[in-house]
């Protein structure tokens, strides 16, 4: 017997991590509660970081800007970019599955 053609349930990364700090996984076909729950922690995640770089836009653009406001900047973004960077990473494995013979 031969296994080709034979798909298993996907292996998703979720938008968040674990009590530890380690990546978080879901397995199953995309339409269970954690899925959904995944798909919107990501369209908010993903509407947080524009809302973000608009706003860092606007204060960079600024005079007389503090320090310590630029530092509180730099972590938001930095954040930002950690939690758009995993919806990335989570999204193209899943369009690699998709595409994979």
């Amino acid at each position: 017997m031969s296994d080709a053609g034979c798909v298993g349930p996907a292996v998703r990364l979720l938008p968040w991590l674990g009590p530890e700090g380690k990546p978080c996984y879901v397995v199953g076909d995309g339409m269970g509660y954690v899925s959904r729950l995944a798909d919107e922690t990501e369209r908010v995640q993903l509407g947080m970081a524009g809302d973000l770089l608009g706003h860092a836009a606007e204060l960079l653009a600024e005079r007389g800007v503090s320090e310590g406001e630029l530092r509180y900047l730099a972590r938001c973004l930095a954040e930002s970019l950690r939690e758009v960077s995993r919806v990335a990473e989570s999204r193209g494995a899943r369009l690699a599955e998709k595409h994979t013979p």
